[in-house]
């Protein structure tokens, strides 16, 4: 753990970017800091060390493919490596940091889990069993609602990734059937269930049969806003 300096103009969402770290894992770091979007010039700010490992470049590597590879966002690959001047520019031996994206606030994890709670609840009243959840898909789908801050839009298309199911394919993930629903700006679990199944794609996708296993991903940006990932497969 180091200490930051707060320069004028800073946000946690700027530190957080600049030292290659998830918004949550700083705020979790920073209990004194009651409100996020508060904060002085002057000021000291906990940071977590966010990085795991350093990855050798290969013949034929991309920073995409070593973000593929690795389970990390380009945009945090791009972040951890401000030696690396032009990321489309790397050479075999080189060495690449790779950003640690295990870390999830117990706040976020709830939210997950009640989703699928009550995803399994809906599916229990329409006579369907319950999914089982991949941690996984959980992981994917977090990094796909990280994706949506980190790149301003918000479509099942993602600029990075591509389709979902190229997104699952990217990350390693077998299925023979996929679906995603996604969502912004709800505050809690149940507003966000309530906006899905009141969409009659979205509740298709909910109560489904064909898919068995469920992943659901939160993120939250600078001002509060959470975006939300389900995903659903058939293994």
């Amino acid at each position: 753990m180091t200490t930051y300096t707060v320069m004028p103009g800073d946000t946690m969402w700027g530190i957080a970017s600049k030292h290659a770290i998830g918004l949550n894992e700083l705020l979790e770091a920073n209990p004194q800091i009651k409100k996020s979007s508060f904060i002085f010039p002057g000021q000291k700010i906990n940071i977590p060390n966010g990085t795991k490992s350093t990855y050798t470049v290969a013949p034929g590597d991309t920073m995409w493919n070593i973000a593929k590879k690795q389970g990390v966002e380009l945009s945090k690959l791009i972040a951890a490596n401000p030696q690396i001047t032009n990321s489309s520019l790397i050479i075999p031996g080189q060495k690449v940091n790779i950003p640690d994206e295990t870390t999830t606030s117990d706040d976020v994890r709830s939210l997950e889990t009640e989703v699928i709670r009550l995803v399994n609840e809906e599916r229990r009243r329409a006579g369907r069993p319950a999914l089982v959840e991949n941690s996984e898909l959980s992981r994917i789908g977090r990094i796909k609602s990280n994706d949506f801050i980190s790149n301003n839009y918000f479509s099942h298309n993602s600029p990075t990734y591509g389709t979902p199911f190229d997104m699952l394919r990217s990350f390693g993930i077998s299925f023979t059937a996929a679906a995603e629903n996604i969502a912004k700006g709800q505050g809690t679990a149940t507003d966000v269930m309530n906006t899905w199944m009141n969409s009659q794609g979205h509740r298709a996708n909910i109560l489904n049969t064909t898919y068995n296993q469920i992943g659901v991903g939160v993120a939250r940006d600078n001002n509060g806003v959470l975006y939300w990932t389900q995903m659903f497969i058939r293994s």
